[in-house]
């Protein structure tokens, strides 16, 4: 696993750029502990400012912040973020194109002791509805650092979509990236595993799994939900002929829907969807056993994607 978590890794980036840039201020729900925006607090106490629990002031001000110049970056729990404050975002972010980047951490299950309310898996299929959203969701914890410059420099609403904790690290120092581009993690002719978040690590290592059996299985990192790279799907649905998308996330409306949508238009492909059921999780020891026993396991990536290799030789 990562050394350390995504929050972490984002506390320590945000306080490196806000050297760099005194435009950059920071706001938070009073979750800062959590978020560890706090980090970012104790060095630009001046620059920091500590809304409380109102999600939608919190966006509001945010908003003021920016039409003054500054660029805000906003914090708080991905499930309060896109439900409590979503029509102060829809309205006065994404309507207005107002720049604020929002942050929203403790994504899918990675809250894994508190609960249906705390869990945020309906968070992609909300922000990615929204017009004119940018939404990203890295896969690890170096990954999450590498965004927070690329965010600050573009002009316009954007949410990130970040773990509490750490996940299977893939993103190398330095690697490119960029808003919209997805990477190819890894070349395969038989079945295409197109993964965000934390899914992209299992996917990895499903992957290698597969290659025991002698299926080559390529693997996608979809970091942009929007805007999508069509063309990277096109090409690995393609060259594969099966695809397997992979999310923490409910298999409505998040990432394995947006490939689905893509898919239908141009290059039907047969494909199955790994994520959360229509259900809401229950609490658990930990982030891990919380996603496998929801049906996101390695394991599991690599059973499905043997069932649609079946699809495929049907066809």
């Amino acid at each position: 696993m990562a050394a350390i978590s995504m929050r972490e890794a984002f506390g320590k980036a945000l306080l490196q750029y806000g050297e760099e840039n005194q435009n950059i201020v920071v706001l938070d729900a009073d979750t800062s502990s959590s978020t560890l925006t706090k980090i970012f607090a104790q060095r630009f106490p001046e620059r920091f400012y500590n809304i409380g629990i109102a999600e939608p002031c919190m966006v509001d001000v945010a908003v003021g912040l920016a039409l003054g110049g500054l660029i805000p970056f906003a914090n708080a729990f991905s499930a309060l973020l896109s439900l409590r404050a979503i029509e102060a975002i829809r309205s006065n972010i994404c309507y207005a194109r107002t720049n604020v980047k929002l942050v929203a951490h403790y994504a899918g299950l990675s809250d894994y002791k508190d609960g249906p309310t705390h869990h945020s898996i309906s968070d992609i299929a909300i922000f990615r509805s929204l017009p004119g959203m940018t939404l990203i969701v890295p896969s690890d914890a170096t990954q999450t650092a590498a965004f927070v410059p690329l965010m600050a420099k573009k002009d316009g609403p954007i949410t990130m979509r970040i773990s509490r904790g750490a996940s299977i690290p893939v993103h190398k120092e330095g690697e490119a990236l960029e808003i919209g581009k997805a990477i190819a993690r890894r070349k395969g002719r038989d079945v295409g595993l197109i993964a965000c978040g934390s899914m992209v690590g299992r996917c990895m290592a499903a992957a290698e799994i597969l290659a025991k059996e002698g299926i080559e299985a390529a693997v996608l990192e979809i970091h942009t939900i929007k805007p999508i790279d069509e063309d990277s799907i096109y090409r690995v649905a393609a060259e594969t002929g099966a695809i397997v998308t992979a999310e923490e996330h409910s298999i409505l409306g998040g990432l394995g829907g947006a490939v689905a949508e893509v898919l239908a238009e141009k290059c039907p492909t047969p494909m199955v969807r790994i994520g959360i059921s229509d259900t809401f999780a229950r609490t658990a020891l930990d982030t891990d056993s919380l996603m496998d026993a929801y049906g996101l396991s390695i394991d599991r990536i690599a059973s499905v994607a043997i069932g649609v290799l079946k699809k495929k030789e049907k066809r």
